[in-house]
């Protein structure tokens, strides 16, 4: 009788219904919300589970890896044939003295020669955005190791680095480019009141009464006016230089990306050189390229920080001497400060140039003091920025400078400093050390 008295519990999980204790008639009990949590967790973990699944049909995008080095050392040791993948195993090297061998790679060595000089000649603007790219990568991979020691993923610590980038050049060209259309719309307005001028100035009528300079002027307007050519010639210069805006924009688009680029993908290119060189040889070509890399972005951060100090100093004694386009005058510093060593001085000479419409007095004034930071620059400022980066003899710079700016341009010049002290710590670590030992 007991057992038909007490109620039995229902075989279903999760059911709140018993079995009565005479009829064996269910009896509803109210379901409380703990006991609907594990059944919606349940819920949840199989839709999770469910949702990570591969696409039926999906396969994984295939990646080209380069094999672990215990892999390679276990090839090069003994080949089984349970490792072949496919390939089969390598065979035993031509001997190089052969005749075959030597014909044959003497041919292929002129042709890949004259192959790679046809497409360097062709894809000249293509390589200088290239080597501007990685230039860029390299000063801010710095930044993207100093996050990642702060916890920050490197994905992250790109972004930040890069729209950090982006935003203050965005930021600079916005609050720039209204001052400069003013200024310049003060300068085309101004024009012909200084022309007015000129033509009054004693002077000038001196030059007119000896050598009749007004009617020769007027004569050659008027045939540069009524010539087709030279006027096809002004409409197509502005054409050009509307093309050349845009060149320059798509460049810099271009030099953005393929930053990013490598930016994410340093790490791997790095590998992938190392294991190029022989395996014996990995640690010190590895130690030798890091601390190329790390002296060239340690020296991009630092002639950053130096250009922009320049460029502050500047703008705040143009604006106290009342020197005018002071804004596009510290644009100007700033974009120069950037070469080394020259850079300063070109900077200095044309500020002063400008200076000299404010009056003698103004200019001087303005190249002691320049001249003066230049040289608290030189020997304070720069050498503790610069105690990370690259330490090159004084005539090796300049010598570097001027030939990097005669084969690149402005690019070239920027490069020239951490290329010379790249070749000159493979001298010393390389070559040196090789002679040393005959």
């Amino acid at each position: 009788m007991k057992d038909h008295m007490e109620p039995r519990p229902v075989d279903e999980p999760g059911s709140s219904a018993v079995v009565g204790p005479s009829e064996g008639t269910a009896a509803t009990v109210p379901t409380t919300p703990a006991a609907t949590v594990p059944v919606r967790t349940g819920r949840l973990a199989a839709i999770g589970r469910r949702l990570r699944q591969p696409i039926p049909g999906a396969r994984n995008r295939v990646r080209f890896e380069m094999p672990p080095e215990t892999e390679s050392e276990e090839r090069s040791e003994g080949f089984r044939p349970e490792d072949d993948h496919g390939f089969g195993a390598p065979g035993p090297r031509m001997s190089s003295q052969h005749p075959v061998y030597v014909g044959f790679m003497g041919t292929a060595g002129v042709g890949i020669a004259l192959a790679v000089f046809y497409i360097a000649s062709n894809t000249t603007q293509l390589i200088l955005w290239i080597v501007a790219a990685l230039f860029i990568a390299l000063g801010l991979d710095p930044v993207v190791r100093w996050l990642e020691g702060r916890k920050v993923p490197r994905p992250a610590g790109i972004l930040i680095s890069v729209s950090a980038l982006v935003l203050a050049v965005a930021g600079f060209f916005a609050t720039l480019i209204p001052t400069i259309v003013e200024q310049v719309s003060e300068i085309v307005r101004q024009a012909p009141e200084w022309i007015r001028s000129f033509l009054d100035s004693d002077f000038f009528r001196t030059a007119d009464s000896q050598f009749g300079v007004r009617d020769r002027i007027t004569t050659e307007l008027d045939k540069f006016v009524k010539d087709p050519e030279a006027m096809g010639g002004i409409f197509g210069g502005v054409v050009g230089f509307g093309s050349t805006v845009a060149n320059g924009l798509f460049g810099s688009l271009i030099v953005l990306v393929l930053s990013l680029y490598f930016l994410a993908a340093l790490p791997s290119m790095k590998k992938w050189a190392y294991r190029l060189a022989p395996r014996s040889r990995r640690p010190r070509v590895e130690a030798l390229s890091e601390a190329i890399t790390d002296s060239v972005g340690n020296y991009v951060i630092g002639q950053v920080c130096v250009a922009l100090l320049n460029a502050i100093f500047a703008f705040i004694l143009m604006t106290i001497l009342g020197i005018p386009f002071s804004v596009l005058l510290a644009f100007v510093v700033a974009l120069l400060a950037f070469i080394p060593l020259v850079g300063g001085m070109i900077a200095a000479v044309v500020v002063i140039l400008v200076a000299l419409t404010a009056g003698w007095q103004t200019a001087v004034v303005y190249a002691i003091a320049y001249f003066a930071y230049l040289q608290f620059e030189a020997y304070f400022i720069s050498p503790r920025i610069m105690q990370r980066a690259v330490a090159v003899p004084g005539a090796v710079a300049v010598i570097s400078v001027i030939a990097g700016g005669s084969l690149l341009g402005v690019l070239g010049a920027l490069i020239a400093i951490p290329t010379a002290a790249a070749i000159m710590l493979l001298i010393k670590e390389v070559f040196i050390v090789r002679q040393d030992r005959h």
